[in-house]
């Protein structure tokens, strides 16, 4: 305890060292009686706004002056915040493409707020040259994003033969804030896209990127501002649905649910869900797998995505995968898809979670029905379930924090359950993060424990995460750690170089141990790992790596070594790619045997006119045999094009087939079409096409096997109207 002290002393010593270099960027928030007029056009009262200039660049040319001129400002009245963009520009280089609500690209500009000055968390509306919305929430001094945050607020674009401008207006009770705050932080941001310049009012470290405790300071001159309205917001969903049971049958199901949100104070969200619909937009990826474990799949539901961040352990980054916390509460177990292709009906689910200065707090809660289910012509029962999770964490050290997490399921006949501590260290360059966390399946339990270290700094990057779980670790039924009974550890470390001008924006070496136990082998992998990254400032980069080790697997002693390559093109306006590839020599667990393993993949988008994109990723995997020749090779391909007439308007069709070598055929085709309308805040209107064709067992009328064949095993429409009622 006395060494976990002198640690926490040391960190908050560090951050004193390195005091914020925008101490002096503060903006004086006036209060004006008119309403202003969202419309893009500078109007007088403007002119009384405090003004933010000298925006700095943080890419591509780190501290140079930005080629282009960038004035922000803010007013408020009694219900919103007012904000102007005045972004200097020759029209010709302005990329003013349509989108979707929190899905466009082009010129961009943004405002960041953190509306409770603990310089961990903030909101952020962004909004492009066309005028499409963007927001998300900030979190962990700005190392990770929750995307699917969406507030209700307002923005209009205008092009002038000078540039162009962005107005906002943003409702206070759209947010949640600290009433008895003077002053919150504050940031500007600016994306040109013709020059891939990345500039902010706020000064920031090259190696760290964005950070919210670095924001300025916006204060309120002779206000605070004072939530109004009951801050209730409502949705009736009303759906069809049309099945397809073969033989040119359907079944159409008319059906309704109902969302609720409710903030009754601006530190407190209330959210509700009655016989919600989940079917999904589009299928699952096809996923290859070759390991032991089973693959993950990103929830899509937006009841489970919305408030999410709160029962995540700490420790993610968004813009490096090197180390996740476990994922103890995996939302996709509640109403999950069966075996058969059943979805387990969920029957109603709420949340709470809010903050009290400096704790934040949640809790979920949701009751599943009784499905009567068929596995491998087995007849099985998935009981009538309830779900709950908990969460508290604590701020500490200014800009760390301490969290608990407690989920569990229970039915009739078993209780399963898990209770996690974890927390984050963090300085400015540098995060320390860990969880431990103790399982309980009926009478049954173990532990489980993870942490990882981040630290970047301008000539220097360390890297090392570690994972150790115990063999009876069982959280299947709520969270997604299929790795039981196994310790993992990684260590990277190595120099980085940065140049002021040139071509070549940095470069990274880094080289380590890797340690792999695996208790179903009762051995230890030790091996290495080497690598090299390379970012170019044109828009380009690629990464390859190579790993060695002594390894074993279903009682096979072999020498493992694997060879990896990546690289990302986003060098135009236009288009953008990213190609992958690899070849390792490893045990392949679907056929039980010692030999080579291959794949490669491309990721290709192209946008030839601003209101069209389409593109296609394309995968091979290739598996050898004991022989050293190839068994046999897999194929994936998804071509897409994606119509957007007008902003928040779009038309999407995908295909996804799946073609083997051995047998020179298609095994697997899914077709879809979909119709989305966001034609108000929160609003939308959705149309769903999906078909399925495969080649599984297809029987006749008296039950025998017909010849294998492609035929459709699923189709299915849906047509959904979602309607927010805001009081």
């Amino acid at each position: 305890m006395k060494n976990f002290l002198l640690l926490l002393i040391l960190v908050n010593a560090i951050v004193i060292a390195f005091p914020n270099k925008n101490t002096n960027k503060i903006l004086h928030l006036k209060k004006i009686n008119l309403e202003i007029k969202i419309d893009g056009v500078i109007e007088n009262l403007w002119s009384t706004a405090d003004s933010a200039y000298n925006f700095f660049q943080l890419d591509p040319y780190y501290g140079q002056k930005p080629s282009v001129e960038t004035i922000a400002k803010v007013l408020a009245d009694e219900e919103a915040l007012y904000c102007i963009m005045i972004c200097y520009d020759h029209p010709d280089k302005l990329q003013i493409n349509a989108g979707m609500l929190d899905w466009f690209t082009g010129d961009i500009v943004s405002i960041m707020l953190d509306t409770f000055n603990d310089k961990q968390t903030a909101y952020k509306f962004a909004v492009n040259a066309s005028g499409v919305l963007a927001d998300s929430r900030l979190l962990d001094d700005g190392r990770n994003r929750d995307y699917s945050w969406d507030g209700i607020w307002f923005a209009s674009t205008k092009i002038y033969d000078w540039g162009y401008v962005v107005e906002m207006k943003i409702p206070f009770k759209s947010i949640k804030y600290d009433k008895n705050l003077s002053e919150w932080g504050i940031d500007f941001d600016r994306w040109r896209s013709h020059t891939r310049e990345d500039i902010y009012w706020c000064e920031y470290e090259k190696n760290e990127g964005m950070r919210i405790s670095k924001f300025g300071k916006l204060i309120f001159d002779d206000f605070k501002p004072i939530q109004t309205g009951l801050n209730l917001e409502i949705f009736p969903v009303g759906l069809a649905k049309t099945k397809y049971l073969g033989n040119n049958k359907y079944k159409i199901d008319p059906d309704a649910g109902l969302d609720v949100f409710y903030n009754p104070s601006e530190k407190l969200t209330f959210q509700f869900t009655a016989n919600p619909d989940f079917a999904q937009i589009e299928a699952d990826p096809f996923n290859f797998n070759i390991s032991r474990y089973e693959p993950y799949f990103r929830e899509r539901r937006p009841f489970f995505t919305q408030g999410n961040e709160v029962f995540n352990p700490s420790g993610k980054q968004r813009n490096s995968g090197f180390y996740s916390p476990l994922e103890l509460f995996y939302s996709r177990r509640v109403g999950k898809l069966l075996p058969d292709g059943q979805e387990v009906p969920l029957i109603f689910g709420t949340k709470a979670f809010g903050r009290i200065e400096d704790w934040e707090y949640g809790g979920f809660m949701a009751m599943t029905g009784e499905v009567n289910y068929k596995d491998d012509e087995e007849n099985l029962v998935e009981q009538k379930a309830f779900f709950g999770a908990g969460r508290i964490k604590k701020r500490i050290l200014d800009n760390s924090s301490l969290g608990v997490l407690i989920v569990g399921k229970q039915t009739k006949d078993n209780t399963y359950g898990v209770i996690d501590i974890d927390g984050a260290l963090r300085g400015s360059d540098w995060q320390l993060a860990y969880q431990f966390a103790r399982s309980f399946d009926n009478s049954k339990g173990d532990y489980a424990f993870s942490a990882g270290f981040n630290q970047m700094t301008n000539s220097w990057g360390n890297l090392f995460r570690i994972r150790a779980i115990g063999k009876d670790f069982n959280i299947k039924q709520i969270g997604f750690v299929p790795w039981t009974g196994t310790l993992n550890s990684l260590l990277l470390t190595g120099p980085r170089f940065y140049y002021e001008n040139g071509s070549i924006n940095n470069m990274f070496l880094y080289f380590g141990p890797v340690i792999d136990y695996e208790e179903a082998d009762l051995f230890t992998d030790y091996g290495a790992v080497l690598g090299f990254n390379m970012q170019f400032r044109s828009g380009w980069g690629y990464e390859i790596n190579s790993s060695f080790a002594k390894s074993k697997d279903e009682g096979v002693e072999y020498n493992s070594y694997s060879v990896n390559f990546s690289s990302w093109f986003d060098i135009s306006q236009k288009w953008d790619a990213n190609i992958w590839s690899g070849y390792e020599h490893t045990y392949n667990f679907s056929r039980e045997y010692l030999s080579f393993y291959s794949w490669f993949g491309i990721d290709a988008e192209w946008k030839p006119f601003d209101i069209l994109e389409v593109g296609s990723s394309y995968e091979m995997f290739i598996e050898g045999n004991p022989d050293n020749k190839i068994e046999d090779i897999t194929y994936n391909a998804r071509p897409f094009f994606s119509l957007t007439p007008f902003n928040n308007l779009n038309l999407r069709v995908y295909v996804d087939n799946v073609f083997v070598r051995s047998i020179n055929r298609i095994e697997r085709i899914i077709a879809g079409f979909l119709f989305s309308w966001n034609f108000a805040p929160k609003s939308w209107i959705y149309l769903a096409i999906n078909e399925i064709r495969d080649r599984s067992d297809e029987y006749d009328s008296n039950n025998n096997l017909l010849p294998n064949r492609m035929h459709t095993t699923d189709r299915a429409g849906v047509f959904k109207i979602k309607y927010l009622y805001y009081f």
